[in-house]
């Protein structure tokens, strides 16, 4: 069902190449038309990930099977989204024109119109302000599954120590957060500038990455039930070190090659952990309507905060993703639809 719009027409940021931030460009294109199962709607904020960084440059080279060999299949950067349901394509039912939700696209979210998964939709309570909102679905969904990977769970009869590494980033931010919320102490490795922040969310004690790493006496050997490791630089080894029998490390990201990129390092965590007491878990994170649900719920009751390093115009998109790329935001970087 397509909803009249003022406009057949529609500012979008897309990029004809692989590369920095500065090959995108801003356009005028057709407003999307919904398939079956879709939904068109229009953008009141979108969320900035890493994701968007890795899509956008085409790296590791493997990821451009998937996602275009020469240039992006899909040219609009974007996946996290607050916005209002516009139009629906045939088969979506329990989604009306003017509905206000929230959810993870495809990609297509720095535009004015963007076309969603209907089944991956939410909705968004009017009480929340959609920049929170949009700050929730990749970010706070990985940092959810990455705790339920590590079995940190609410309700434990014992209190599980878990470290985070690289907790002042969209998905640490969230992990220190929904670690605490559930009974856990929670250490964190992350910038000196950022700890006051980090142990704001609810870490015991927080250490500067540059003075203190995984391995260093500070943190000492089997002291944790469970590493979460968003950073992705230390060594495998080093790492298993610091649980505990029975305790978990969940890599989140990895460094590695240009042309493979974590594949090696992932590969070589699931041979390490083959018969171990503490294995290394990859996260391979996805879509989850159930957890956006809750975690729409608890920021919404004032149980999650998520943090905004900043928002920015609608205009100023292509320099907000060069901020996101150089790597060094606390929280979240959202983007405002004009």
């Amino acid at each position: 069902m397509r909803v009249p719009t003022t406009a057949q027409t529609m500012p979008a940021w897309r990029q004809h190449r692989y590369g920095e931030a500065d090959a995108l460009v801003l356009e005028d294109v057709e407003v999307p038309e919904p398939a079956r199962g879709q939904v068109l709607v229009r953008l009141r904020a979108t969320g900035l990930n890493n994701g968007d960084i890795r899509v956008m440059r085409g790296e590791p080279l493997l990821v451009r099977l998937a996602f275009g060999l020469r240039r992006p299949r899909q040219p609009v950067r974007g996946m996290d989204a607050a916005a209002t349901v516009v139009a629906f394509g045939e088969g979506v039912t329990g989604v009306a024109a003017g509905d206000e939700i929230v959810g993870e696209l495809p990609g297509g979210g720095l535009a004015r119109f963007a076309i969603a998964p209907a089944q991956r939709l939410v909705p968004r309570p009017d009480t929340l302000d959609p920049v929170l909102a949009a700050a929730l679905p990749v970010a706070g969904g990985t940092a959810w599954l990455a705790l339920e990977k590590a079995g940190v769970r609410a309700g434990g009869a014992t209190t599980p120590r878990v470290l985070v590494i690289g907790a002042s980033g969209g998905v640490g931010t969230f992990a220190v957060q929904l670690a605490a919320s559930h009974g856990a102490e929670v250490w964190a490795l992350c910038g000196e500038r950022n700890r006051a922040l980090v142990g704001s969310l609810g870490a015991v004690r927080t250490f500067d990455y540059r003075r203190v790493q995984p391995g260093a006496a500070d943190l000492g050997d089997a002291a944790f039930d469970a590493v979460i490791d968003i950073a992705g630089t230390a060594p495998l080894r080093v790492l298993r070190r610091l649980v505990r029998d029975g305790g978990r490390v969940v890599l989140v990201s990895g460094e590695g090659g240009r042309v493979l990129g974590p594949i090696g390092r992932l590969l070589c965590a699931g041979l390490m952990s083959i018969g171990s007491r503490r294995p290394l878990v990859p996260l391979a994170a996805t879509p989850r309507p159930d957890v956006l649900a809750e975690l729409i719920a608890l920021a919404d009751a004032g149980g999650l905060r998520p943090v905004i390093a900043r928002t920015a115009p609608f205009a100023g998109a292509a320099d907000a993703l060069a901020e996101v790329a150089d790597g060094h935001v606390a929280g979240k970087i959202v983007v405002l639809a004009d």
